[in-house]
């Protein structure tokens, strides 16, 4: 069992920038990690992971804009996210994915690009 808590999220103008965090209870047994976002009536969608090795993968539509990094010793994942647009606005979920196959989730933080 793994818990994921995300912090981070929030208001801010286009343009702007925000960086996420997700803790892990426990690191020992996940493979990947990742941030995954949910628009409005849109499906959940990767934004970017990173596997253990350091390995990344980015959405084409925040490459270049937004960073993942993981600090394993403190069992930390986060997402620097520059230049913000509206079309950013979304619940941002953080991912474990384990060694098994299991998938766990985090609750999701709210961020909201808006003038």
């Amino acid at each position: 069992q793994v818990q994921l808590v995300e912090s981070g999220g929030g208001l801010v103008q286009p343009g702007g920038s925000l960086r996420l965090s997700c803790a892990a209870s426990s690191i020992f047994s996940i493979n990947v990690m990742g941030w995954y976002r949910q628009a409005p009536g849109k499906q959940r969608e990767l934004v970017a992971r990173m596997g253990r090795g350091g390995s990344t993968n980015y959405a084409d539509s925040v490459k270049g804009r937004f960073t993942i990094s993981r600090d394993i010793a403190k069992n930390m994942v986060y997402l620097q996210m520059n230049t913000l647009a509206p079309e950013d606005t979304a619940v941002y979920y953080c991912n474990a994915a384990l060694y098994s196959g299991k998938d766990y989730w985090g609750e999701g933080t709210l961020v909201t690009v808006s003038s």
